[in-house]
């Protein structure tokens, strides 16, 4: 993927620190991506374990300003804005494409509205950085471990994607969105030589016990 990608002590900093200004759930839900994302990266004959760990681990970093009255989507911007200031190019690019695993920004379930009215030139902006792109092997892991993780760990793919539709809507593109998520799934399971499942610690307990669910 590049080398403008922090070492994994440099990511584990910056999510700690971005943890104490904005501390919920979300610090989880990336940690459990981060070690989704090495698990099945130690199966994959081209990619780093490494890599894969700590773009797993600071996909939602934008999620370190998130507050009342500001739009979900904005997430995606503020962490592509955050690692890019600090040179982490390869990293910032994982935080516009993991939600949007069909490179349309309207994907993207929750509104392109803020407190002044529609997001026209941010939504503008990530349509043309998804237009100028070909997905790597690392976009799509990490969305799928994004699409896999809770805060208390990974789970079924399923149970994640109605997690979050019920969290945040659901519009005329979800239900390919969700067809995009099972490809990459089916990928992956192919690269691994088997159900990515079997290499996930505590899919079962998390799936069918008291998961812990909440902003991702």
């Amino acid at each position: 993927m590049g080398v403008k990608v922090p070492t994994p002590a440099e990511a584990e900093r910056i999510l700690a620190e971005s943890a104490s200004v904005n501390p919920g759930p979300w610090v989880e839900h990336c940690h459990t991506a981060g070690a989704c994302a090495r698990a099945l990266a130690e199966r994959h004959q081209d990619m780093d374990p490494d890599v894969a760990y700590v773009l797993g681990l600071l996909h939602d970093l934008g999620r370190r300003s998130s507050a009342a009255g500001i739009p979900d989507v904005m997430h995606i911007l503020d962490g592509y804005r955050v690692l890019t200031a600090l040179g982490y190019d390869d990293a910032a690019r994982i935080c516009l494409t993991h939600s949007f695993p069909i490179r349309n920004a309207d994907v993207f379930a929750s509104p392109w509205v803020g407190p002044r009215g529609e997001l026209h030139d941010e939504k503008r902006f990530v349509q043309s950085f998804l237009d100028g792109v070909e997905y790597t092997a690392y976009d799509r892991l990490i969305q799928l471990c994004d699409s896999l993780s809770l805060p208390s760990g990974p789970v079924l793919l399923e149970k994640r994607l109605v997690d979050v539709a019920l969290r945040h809507g659901f519009n005329t593109h979800t239900v390919d969105k969700w067809r995009a998520f099972i490809a990459i799934k089916a990928e992956f399971d192919a690269a691994c030589g088997g159900s990515i499942y079997s290499v996930l610690d505590g899919v079962v307990q998390n799936t069918f016990g008291n998961a812990r669910i909440g902003p991702d």
